[in-house]
């Protein structure tokens, strides 16, 4: 599981979109990406833990997470895009640690970090067992791994209207959002195509987690997973 050979296509299309990248996920994810990152991180990261905000971005999971906690917390962006971490900006009162690469091959030693952050990203690893594997690798005893993400309902018929609405919808919303480039959004159906579903994905993080936290909203169209090491 996983992009494989697609991931190539799908990086091309987020270097493109980074000017827009904000604005229209805020759009498509209906205004619930705030509120769904506070969801999945509060509680799960600490004040003083050391974090990895892995498939970065800008930043904006650990962001939300060094807001919860008065800014007491380390953090490392990682995310393959160079220019998508030089354009965190003024975003943190001090700039985090930048680092490019990806989940396959994560360049940080066993038990370094106390949390794990994969906010809308960690659908688009090359092989997601892999990925998950080096998360796990990186996290301290007792380390958490939180997730937000888009859900893939395990209901036939409920897949069915996040499918219409990620291939239809979707669409109209990038565009009245971000313009022309709002329209190359349409590549987030294609990592959709090949997410697990919330069960097998669920299964997936238990073969190296002993535990998982597992909530969703919108049907089971967006997740907010917690998983300890």
């Amino acid at each position: 599981m996983g992009l494989g050979s697609y991931w190539g296509e799908v990086i091309d299309v987020l270097r493109q979109i980074i000017p827009v990248y904000d604005k229209v996920n805020s759009y498509i994810s209906l205004g619930k990406d705030v509120e769904h990152r506070i969801r999945g991180i509060e509680g799960r990261v600490l004040p003083g833990n050391k974090i990895l905000d892995a498939g970065s971005g800008f930043g904006n999971m650990s962001k939300t997470a060094s807001n919860l906690c008065k800014e007491d917390i380390s953090i490392t962006l990682y995310d393959p895009l160079v220019p998508m971490l030089k354009n965190t900006g003024t975003f943190f009162e001090k700039t985090p640690d930048l680092v490019s690469g990806v989940f396959e091959h994560i360049p940080f030693r066993e038990k370094e970090f106390d949390a794990v952050l994969c906010g809308y990203s960690l659908r688009d690893a090359i092989n997601l067992r892999i990925a998950i594997s080096e998360i796990h690798r990186v996290l301290k005893k007792d380390g958490r791994f939180v997730i937000v993400d888009l859900g893939k309902p395990d209901k036939a018929f409920i897949r069915l209207g996040v499918s219409f609405y990620l291939r239809a919808i979707l669409p109209i919303l990038a565009l009245i959002a971000g313009g022309k480039l709002g329209l190359k959004f349409a590549t987030l159906y294609g990592t959709y195509k090949r997410w697990p579903q919330n069960k097998k994905l669920e299964e997936l993080i238990l073969e190296k987690f002993s535990r998982v936290e597992f909530e969703k909203d919108l049907m089971g169209g967006a997740i907010m997973v917690a998983a300890y090491k």
